[in-house]
């Protein structure tokens, strides 16, 4: 059983983070890489990447947005209280190398991805600029954590409540203009990765994007995963999660994220009824 050492509710309450107990997980896994959890016996199992490890303490820490009823279980487990199964770790590590400026762009809960690969890339002493982006300023993550990983932090609200008054992008296009940009990382919802991919695609730099599609075995088997990436079928949990951004099919991602829209809004909402009861 994994323990939770640490729980933070961040974003009024809609993103929680766990730090959780996982002593062999935390020794082996690296930047990038994701694990399946699954609180209880009749669970479901999420994939998530890790947003940081401690190997000497044995943890993992994961950030997670309530979208649905799996999530929602997710909150409701307090410090003490323990996961079923936490399965990792997962997927392919990232690729970091020294480049020279290089750019990381996170959007909402993408940050949490976004921050150990920051902090890798600059470690191996590239000169690291940050974007970091929400919806309004009660929504963004772990601003703190980004700067100290980074030489430079920008930070952008839509509706200009903090920060730039506008979209990553808008930022990252600026910087584009004026430095020798090696590589772009960006992470975050789908939409803004197909724009910025578009964007970078424009000046030629190397994009790396990390994506999450529909995962239930995390090992290969079932094909749940699988993302079409410079016209070849790729699975996302082996293959990735992170993928060449200017050889991703964006739409076809999108489509494949929404085909059970309706059972998981009826499923969040049967366990909400059920909370309440």
């Amino acid at each position: 059983m994994f323990e939770i050492l640490r729980r933070e509710e961040m974003a009024g309450g809609t993103v929680v983070l766990n730090e959780i107990s996982a002593p062999l997980i935390a020794r082996k896994a690296k930047p990038g890489q994701f694990v399946i959890l699954k609180a209880n016996e009749t669970g479901e199992r999420i994939p998530l990447t890790m947003a940081d490890t401690d190997p000497t303490k044995g943890t993992i820490t994961i950030i997670y947005q309530v979208v649905g009823k799996s999530t929602a279980l997710f909150k409701s487990m307090q410090r003490g209280e323990q996961f079923q199964d936490v399965i990792g770790p997962l997927g392919s590590p990232t690729h970091l190398e020294k480049l020279g400026t290089v750019v990381c762009v996170g959007g909402g809960t993408g940050v949490a991805v976004l921050h150990p690969i920051t902090r890798g890339l600059k470690d191996l002493g590239n000169h690291v600029i940050a974007v970091i982006g929400a919806r309004t300023k009660d929504l963004l993550i772990l601003e703190d954590k980004m700067k100290a990983a980074s030489h430079e932090l920008h930070v952008c609200t839509d509706d200009g409540s903090y920060g730039h008054h506008g979209f990553v992008t808008e930022v990252l296009k600026q910087i584009l203009e004026e430095k020798d940009v090696k590589l772009v990382v960006g992470i975050g919802p789908v939409p803004m990765m197909k724009f910025l991919c578009k964007l970078t695609a424009e000046y030629k730099v190397k994009t790396m994007v990390s994506l999450n599609p529909i995962m239930v075995d995390g090992t290969g088997m079932c094909g749940c995963c699988r993302v079409t990436v410079g016209g070849e079928t790729k699975f996302a949990c082996v293959d990735g999660p992170e993928f060449d951004g200017h050889q991703v099919d964006f739409d076809e991602l999108m489509q494949r994220l929404s085909s059970y829209k309706e059972e998981e809004a009826l499923a969040y909402e049967q366990h909400t009824c059920q909370c309440q009861a």
